[in-house]
C-alpha cells in the first residue's frame, strides 16, 4: 500500500535535478519491519514521505498497523513481493507519485521472503525510475532470537543480510550479550561492511538510516555479480501463506491453547502468524503475533462505529495444512 506521510513542518521541495532518495526496509518474517516504518512515521522529521508496504499473504495486516491521517491515499499490494510478482505495480506506483506534490523520499517496507537485489535492480535499470528516484540505504532488521534459524532456513533472510548498507539487530531484550555478539559474528561473516545498531522495539535515531547515502552500487554487485540482469526471482515452493476470515466473536482463550500447541507440534515451519481479531469480551481489536515459537497478544485500538467487526488471521510457513488450520479456528469461534 502507498501512504502519503505529511508533517506539519517545512518541507525540502525537490527539484528536476534532485532525485528523490528511497529507503528499503528489508527483514525476515516477524523481524520488525512494520514497527520500524511506524517509528519513522510517528517522529517529526520535517519531511513528506511516500510509504509502500508489501505484504506476502492476500489480506494486509502490516499495512492496517501501520500510522495513517486522513491525508493518505492507500494503494494495496498484497499477496505478492516486489521481487517478483509485483514489480510492474512498484513501477507504476512511483510513477504515480512524481506525478503528485513534490516529496523529499520514498520508504519502502517489502515482504519478509523478499530478495533485496530484484527491488534494487528496478531503480537501477527502469529508465522511468532511474531518472527521478536514486536508493538511498537498505535497512535491513534482523531478528536477535531467531536469526540463526532464519540464516539456515531462507536463501532469501541471507540474502536480506549480504545486501543491506545499515542493520538493526532487534529486540535485544530477548536475548543474552553472548547471544548478541553471536548474531554480529553471523552477520560479519555474511557481510562485513554494513553499519550495525542494536535496537529494542526498532527505535533509532532517524539521522542514522534516513538520508545516509550509504547504498554502494559496486558493494552490491560485489555481492550479486548478476542482479542487473534483471533475473526473475523464484520462492522456495514449499513456503506459502492463507488467511482465515471470521465476523462472528473469537475466544482468545481457546485460540490462544490451539496457537500455543500448534507451534509446538509444527516447531520452525511455522514461520509468522499475524491478525486482528474480533474478540469475544473486547472492545477493542486484539492484535495476535507469533514468530516461530514465540507469541504475543495485546489490545489494538478500539473498533470503529462503521467498521464491521471481523477476525483476519494470516499464517505463513513451510509445508502447512491449509484445513487443518481451518478446523483449528472454527473451534475457537463463538
Amino acid at each position: 500500500m502507498v501512504m502519503e506521510v505529511i508533517r506539519p513542518t517545512k518541507t525540502i521541495l525537490n527539484t528536476q535535478q534532485q532525485k528523490i532518495p528511497v529507503t528499503i526496509v528489508t527483514g525476515f518474517l516477524g523481524s520488525g519491519k512494520t514497527t520500524l516504518v511506524n517509528h519513522i512515521l510517528k517522529e517529526q522529521h520535517g519531511r513528506k514521505i511516500a510509504v509502500i508496504v508489501n505484504e506476502f499473504g492476500e489480506i494486509g495486516i502490516d499495512g492496517q498497523l501501520t500510522i495513517a491521517d486522513d491525508e493518505e491515499q492507500i494503494v494495496e499490494f498484497n499477496n505478492g513481493c516486489l521481487c517478483c510478482t509485483v514489480r510492474g505495480d512498484l513501477v507504476r506506483t512511483l510513477e504515480d507519485l512524481t506525478k503528485r506534490a513534490d516529496l523529499d523520499a520514498v520508504l519502502i517496507e517489502t515482504t519478509g521472503l523478499a530478495d533485496p537485489a530484484p527491488v534494487a535492480s528496478t531503480f537501477i535499470v527502469a529508465d522511468e525510475i532511474k531518472s527521478k528516484f536514486s536508493l538511498d540505504a537498505f535497512v535491513t532488521v534482523v531478528d536477535a532470537r531467531n536469526l540463526q534459524q532464519n540464516l539456515k532456513d531462507s536463501h532469501e533472510a541471507q540474502e536480506q543480510v549480504a545486501f543491506a548498507d545499515i542493520i538493526l539487530i532487534n529486540k535485544i531484550d530477548l536475548v543474552s550479550d553472548k547471544d548478541i555478539a553471536r548474531v554480529k559474528q553471523q552477520i560479519w561473516e555474511l557481510n562485513p561492511i554494513a553499519k550495525i545498531y542494536q535496537t529494542e522495539h526498532s527505535e533509532i535515531d532517524l539521522s542514522l538510516i534516513l538520508g545516509t547515502k550509504a547504498f554502494d552500487l559496486e558493494a552490491k554487485l560485489e555481492v550479486d555479480p548478476s542482479f542487473l540482469e534483471d533475473l526473475a526471482h523464484e520462492h522456495d515452493a514449499a513456503i506459502g501463506s492463507f488467511a482465515l476470515t471470521s465476523d462472528r466473536p473469537i475466544d482468545m482463550n481457546k485460540f490462544m491453547l490451539w496457537m500455543n500447541d500448534l507451534a509446538q507440534e509444527k516447531g520452525e515451519d511455522l514461520y509468522r502468524t499475524k491478525g486482528l481479531f474480533y474478540a469475544q469480551g473486547f472492545q477493542e481489536r486484539v492484535l495476535f503475533q507469533s514468530v516461530r515459537m514465540l507469541t504475543s497478544m495485546r489490545r489494538d485500538r478500539l473498533w470503529k462505529t462503521d467498521e464491521p467487526k471481523l477476525t483476519q488471521l494470516v499464517a505463513i510457513g513451510r509445508n502447512l495444512d491449509r484445513e487443518e488450520f481451518v478446523k483449528g479456528f472454527e473451534k475457537c469461534v463463538v
